[in-house]
């Protein structure tokens, strides 16, 4: 079993940043990318970024790019999430994801572990 745990969210005026941590731990040897995902009430959830443990290639929304930089820590265990220049229409429930190697970087079925999500919210 794989637990993930997300931290760092919060409030912040638009153009502000925030950097999103994501915790795992038990088995985590089993996951081989990681990803983050993002849901707004109302609304489906979304693809925001995603990487590997090996390799470190990275993914991204194309409404994130260039604004967000997911980045990891394999020693800890952790893979974090800077977010940049931060929109109102960034407001959502962030979630941090894992799955096994195989599997789309983009799709949140193929993810297996989730964490409990961390909430960000742009004022305008």
């Amino acid at each position: 079993q794989v637990q993930l745990v997300e931290s760092g969210g919060g409030l912040v005026q638009a153009g502000g940043s925030l950097r999103l941590s994501c915790a795992a731990s038990g088995r985590t040897s089993s996951t081989y990318a990681m990803g983050w995902f993002r849901q707004a009430p109302g609304k489906e959830r979304d693809f925001v970024a995603a990487t590997a443990w090996s390799g470190g290639a990275t993914y991204y929304a194309d409404s994130v790019k260039g604004r967000f930089t997911i980045s990891r820590d394999n020693a800890k265990r952790t893979v974090y999430l800077q977010m940049n220049s931060l929109k109102p229409e960034d407001t959502a429930v962030y979630y941090c994801a894992a799955r096994a190697y195989s599997g789309s970087y983009y799709k949140g079925s193929d993810y297996h572990y989730w964490g409990q999500g961390t909430q960000v919210t742009v004022s305008s």
